[in-house]
């Protein structure tokens, strides 16, 4: 990801999957400002960006897309609350990127089993990479 149009078609997103169960909890407002962070964005171009709306630019590599997946499911863990419209929200997008289904819903079980939901970068590449086989 190397535009700025890029990286705000991301945190867009994210910003808007995590507004999908009516409300934005300081953990994901934290999280997504670290993400934010990461990419370079600065706070007052971030800040911005919740009242933003822009389409989203296609991601172009199924890694970026894998990452992409990873970081919305990190967000919807981080406040400790897990809502139906956030799963189905999850699932949808992976399709919409196409992602494998099956890789997904083995991703998002591990995390729900995982005390800190993170788990291992080359477990989540081997995951959809065996759906490649």
């Amino acid at each position: 990801m190397h535009t700025f149009e890029e990286k705000r078609s991301l945190l867009l997103e994210m910003i808007a999957f995590s507004t999908v169960d009516g409300k934005l909890h300081k953990r994901e407002y934290e999280f997504l400002a670290i993400v934010a962070q990461a990419l370079g964005i600065e706070k007052d171009v971030f800040n911005d960006l919740f009242h933003q709306e822009v389409p989203q630019l296609p991601i172009k590599t199924e890694f970026l897309r894998i990452q992409q997946f990873y970081r919305l499911a990190l967000l919807m863990y981080s406040d400790g609350v897990i809502h139906e419209k956030e799963t189905i929200a999850i699932k949808q997008i992976a399709i919409d990127m196409g992602l494998n289904p099956i890789a997904t819903k083995r991703i998002l079980k591990l995390m729900s089993e995982s005390p800190n939901a993170i788990i291992d970068g080359a477990v989540l590449l081997n995951i959809f990479q065996e759906q490649h086989n």
